[in-house]
């Protein structure tokens, strides 16, 4: 017989997160908080993509690094799969580049490891019911400038260009496929309104240099 008094389950979360400290620490949280409950966790994005397809959740809490790839890349990659979870992402970092992530790929929720733990429950609780949840920001920190709305691992690739790596090495050093080069070149390539890698590095050239002066 189940007791009238048992706790409302308000969400079923499911944890990526891949820093051990981190991950115990939630699963007391989460034991201590009546109506919500770690349905499973996860790693890496590949342990992660085997969970989203076998495990029952109504929310997952997404840490901005796994074991093998940054959230920008593992949303993208959920995307390409077909999975449409609704999303929080679990940040270490108060970065503009980070909430311009969380806009940009159109992640439900956000919220800050540092941050009271109750603030992780409002934003999971609001997520689970359908809201957006974002922590609010001034608009003067999110620039947009077209180097703004690449993500860590195009920025990352935009440098190695500007090195005059080819698509090989660019795969050996960063550990991804040489089609997921071309990819994330090509999505690149598109943000920067640009054809092909030369101009990308002209221009991204031409951005340090507007900085630097």
């Amino acid at each position: 017989m189940v007791s009238g008094n048992a706790p409302k389950v308000i969400g079923r979360v499911l944890v990526a997160e891949r820093n051990p400290l981190v991950m115990a620490a939630l699963r007391g949280l989460f034991e201590n908080k009546p109506g919500f409950a770690i349905v499973d966790t996860a790693q890496s994005s590949a342990e992660l993509f085997q969970k989203l397809a076998a495990v029952e959740a109504d929310c997952l809490l997404l840490s901005w690094q796994l074991d093998d790839a940054d959230a920008p890349d593992v949303l993208t990659e959920i995307g390409r799969l077909g999975f449409d979870p609704r999303v929080v992402l679990f940040a270490d970092k108060n970065d503009p580049s980070v909430l311009q992530e969380t806009i940009r790929l159109g992640v439900n929720g956000l919220c800050y490891q540092f941050e009271d733990p109750e603030i992780l429950f409002a934003t999971l609780t609001a997520v689970i019911k359908g809201r957006i949840c974002i922590p609010y920001t001034m608009l003067s920190k999110i620039s947009n400038t077209p180097f703004q709305q690449l993500t860590s691992r195009e920025t990352e690739l935009l440098g190695m260009l500007s090195h005059g790596w080819s698509n090989i090495q660019i795969a050996s050093r960063t550990g991804i496929s040489e089609n997921t080069v071309k990819y994330h070149l090509k999505n690149l390539y598109d943000k920067l309104e640009v054809r092909n890698r030369a101009m990308a590095v002209a221009l991204y050239a031409r951005e340090r240099r507007r900085k630097v002066g």
